[in-house]
Formats: structure tokens, sequence, C-alpha cells
């Protein structure tokens, strides 16, 4: 319970707490990108993620309304998803972790060719 208050009382934890895992971010990112991807392709979009564990992390993203779900009658099942409008709110977030990913690799590559 003292948990659930800290998390509700400081919003940089919240944020924390709702993109918590190795994944949500890069389905966040794959789903930017294309928009709307149905699940295999989103699953070979996000190199190393199994079925399974791509299953669950749907399902909390669809939670907290980042990720929006949308089912079609057909025979196999087809399944999309996209961002809901709240989700697309992010890209600025994940453009810059983007950005920063980029520069910080090219100051590697730089440090260690000054190494060399």
């Amino acid at each position: 319970m003292a948990e659930k208050n800290i998390l509700l009382s400081c919003p940089f934890k919240y944020t924390l707490n709702i993109f918590k895992g190795k994944w949500r971010f890069s389905i966040i990112y794959s789903l930017l990108k294309k928009d709307t991807l149905r699940f295999k392709e989103l699953e070979r979009d996000i190199n190393g993620i199994t079925s399974r564990m791509l299953v669950k992390e749907l399902k909390e993203l669809e939670k907290e309304k980042v990720v929006k779900r949308k089912a079609f009658a057909t025979v196999p099942p087809t399944v999309e998803y996209s961002l809901t409008p709240y989700g697309k709110t992010l890209q600025p977030i994940i453009t810059s972790m983007h950005q920063w990913g980029e520069n910080h690799l090219e100051e590697k590559n730089k440090s260690s060719k000054t190494k060399n």
C-alpha cells in the first residue's frame, strides 16, 4: 500500500512504473513508426521479443490506455494494434530518446577511434 501511495504522489515514479520493463518503449516506438501493425508484424519488428511477452506487454499498455487493440472477425483471426491519441502524446519523448541514443553512439564511436 505504501508503494502505491509513493507512485501516486510522484508523477515521475508513476510514469516509470507504467513503462517498466525492456519491451514497452520498443512496442511504442514500432507503433509510432508504422502507425498500425498486426500482431506478427509487431513481433517481427521487435527483435528478441517472444510472443508470450508481447501479449503480456500489449495487455498492460492497453490497460493503461496507451495502445488500442482492434480484432476482426476473420478466419484466422486478425488483430491490429495502434497507439491511442493518449499514446501518441509519447512521440516527443520517444523522439528525444532516439536522438539521445544516436548522439551517444556517435560520441562512443568518436572516443573509441581516438583510443586506437
